[in-house]
């Protein structure tokens, strides 16, 4: 069952995204503007990049019928405080908040004996702290027939080497996420994160070869990487009506890369 915001003038479910400035975050407001949902975006930094996901976003909405509205904030996901003032804002605007999807993050690769501590430790702050801030103010927030999709990484059961600092970054988010489902008992509130795999976007292209991207596409049992809008078609699944029964979940989307 869907529930309608108290409050909302719009009378559609409200989203917040972070990392919304980005590939996936972009195509995840995006599809959930489409969807129907008001979609607030929230990013750290760039505000030409955020403008330019603000219009895609209001774009969206008005092919869905204007219904929803669009709003983008900057904020810190790993500042307690900018956070909260920034989900004060959205309850404040748009009378609540239904649905959080945290697909910011940061992803740094080297060989655990090369690896800088100063890049895991901005690791920690925003794929693991960051990630906690969010999902303790979407506890405490999130609405009945609310939704909360947090994002982890295929990579956590690939054991592919220079990437082990970032997953253990995501296996902790799959960690805190699976246990607050069941933490939420009796609130009426999804709890699930989605691993994609490779997906082709910034931060998965950046500094690699052409050579080496069709050769991991060609790992893949659909020869191909996945795209932004692969993504987000599974978080408008977990973030809709339809995924209600899908709870305490980690969806591997990845195109059956083993």
């Amino acid at each position: 069952m869907t529930t309608t915001p108290e409050g909302n003038a719009t009378g559609s479910r409200v989203a917040l995204v972070t990392g919304a400035s980005g590939g996936i975050g972009r195509a995840v407001a995006e599809r959930l503007a489409a969807d129907g949902q008001s979609v607030v975006l929230l990013y750290g930094g760039g505000t030409r990049r955020a403008a330019e996901a603000l219009a895609a976003v209001e774009k969206a909405a008005a092919g869905a019928g204007g219904g929803g509205r669009a709003l983008a904030l900057a904020a810190d996901i790993a500042d307690e405080t900018e956070m909260a003032t920034a989900f004060d804002r959205v309850e404040r605007e748009l009378g609540g908040i239904d649905v959080v999807v945290n697909t910011a993050g940061v992803m740094v690769l080297a060989p655990v004996a090369e690896l800088d501590l100063a890049d895991l430790d901005r690791m920690h702050r925003v794929n693991i702290r960051g990630t906690f801030v969010v999902s303790q103010l979407a506890a405490r927030r999130l609405r009945a027939g609310g939704a909360l999709v947090n994002f982890s990484t295929s990579v956590t059961r690939l054991q592919q080497p220079g990437y082990a600092a970032y997953a253990a970054s995501k296996g902790a988010v799959e960690a805190m996420t699976l246990i607050l489902a069941r933490e939420l008992r009796g609130r009426d509130v999804t709890v699930n994160t989605v691993a994609p795999g490779p997906t082709a976007t910034p931060l998965f292209l950046d500094g690699k070869p052409q050579e080496l991207v069709d050769h991991i596409a060609g790992l893949n049992p659909m020869q191909r990487l996945g795209t932004p809008a692969d993504i987000a078609d599974s978080v408008s699944f977990l973030a809709g009506p339809h995924g209600r029964w899908t709870n305490g979940q980690t969806l591997y989307v990845n195109g059956g890369a083993a």
